[in-house]
């Protein structure tokens, strides 16, 4: 299983902004996918899950809903529509996939993207 994330970029406090996931690979038939991030000098920190199967999802709470997951299973890709951007957002994010229909962050995650860049500035 490959996971590839894409669509970080610079932008300012209040922009959005929308990561993509592409998953490819022997995926299995139940998963979850989901984002994490990591700031500079802070731990990593989960952000949204996604099942493949229902399409449920889960946020941290921290986010105050400005953020939301989706998925197109067609494509194999899962997104994170990204709003009202603050300057705490700017972090490295990685999307990672685990089998299951688990949708906790705090569960080992066994597959993971590079990762891409998110800039906040004011």
């Amino acid at each position: 299983v490959q996971l590839q994330a894409f669509g970080g970029g610079s932008v300012q406090t209040g922009d959005s902004l929308r990561l993509s996931c592409e998953v490819s690979g022997a995926t299995p038939d139940w998963y979850v996918v989901a984002w994490f991030r990591q700031a500079p000098g802070k731990e990593r920190e989960g952000v949204a899950s996604i099942d493949n199967d229902y399409g449920l999802d889960y946020y941290a709470e921290s986010l105050n809903g400005r953020f939301r997951i989706s998925t197109d299973n067609t494509k194999k890709q899962v997104y994170l529509q990204m709003n009202n951007l603050s300057l705490e957002d700017t972090a490295v994010y990685y999307c990672a996939l685990k089998s299951g229909a688990y949708l906790s962050l705090r569960t080992p995650y066994t597959y993971w993207g590079q990762g891409t860049v998110v800039t906040v500035s004011s």
